[in-house]
């Protein structure tokens, strides 16, 4: 039966990929990529020539209809974003909907995505967490850093090597210099990384150490802070 079917792709190294996804993407009649030249290099890793077609937030809005159309008409599609699981702070969402609106099957495998092994490896409780993904650049960065400050759960972002100073620096000023946190880089690749501390040292590590990869950082909420006070 014809259907979307979301598939997760490694986040760095190609080892990471599961046997039903390689299943999926050999016999699917499309597949969807976020960047074709990322998936390619996948693809030819396991061998697997398949057609291939550009979807990402710049034609997503644009091409909805056609996807959905070509499904209906019998088109087993197959969506992978650069890395991770689609809809993960990448392309997905939208097209997910549509296929419900209009009643088309939806399939989603398990599989990597980065926030998960960072999140085990900070030492952080994980028993409840709230995945924030990438703050707002410019408007709302504030009112949204404002109101985490008091947040209980374990946050997760994602950040890229070019703001991470910034944004840990913020994250400092809005919730306190000794707010435990860690970050992560580089999951499942060559220099895979994990340092723990203080908002504030994080910060002054990487304005000394040019950040490289992309960064996923998990922040103790209020309440971890607060039980270690009642203790002392």
């Amino acid at each position: 039966m014809s259907r979307l079917i979301l598939v997760p792709t490694p986040i760095g190294n190609l080892g990471d990929i599961t046997i039903r996804a390689l299943e999926v993407l050999k016999s699917a009649g499309l597949v969807l990529a976020e960047d074709t030249r990322t998936t390619r290099i996948l693809l030819d890793h396991y061998g697997i020539s398949v057609p291939l077609r550009s979807h990402h937030k710049f034609n997503e809005h644009r091409s909805l209809e056609a996807v959905c159309d070509s499904i209906e008409s019998g088109t087993v599609t197959a969506l992978v974003s650069d890395a991770g699981t689609p809809g993960i702070s990448d392309p997905g969402f939208l097209l997910v909907r549509r296929c419900i609106e209009r009643e088309i099957p939806v399939e989603t495998l398990p599989g990597p995505t980065a926030f998960v092994p960072a999140l085990v490896c900070s030492g952080l409780p994980s028993d409840r967490f709230c995945f924030e993904g990438f703050l707002p650049q410019k408007k709302g960065r504030q009112k949204r850093l404002s109101a985490l400050a008091g947040e209980e759960r374990t946050m997760i972002f994602y950040e890229s090597p070019f703001r991470v100073v910034k944004t840990l620096e913020q994250l400092a000023a809005a919730m306190g210099d000794d707010r435990k946190a860690s970050v992560s880089r580089e999951i499942t690749k060559k220099f895979e990384e994990t340092l723990r501390g203080t908002l504030a040292s994080l910060a002054e590590h990487f304005s000394t150490t040019a950040p490289r990869g992309e960064f996923v950082i998990v922040v103790a909420g209020s309440s971890l802070k607060d039980h270690s006070e009642e203790s002392e």
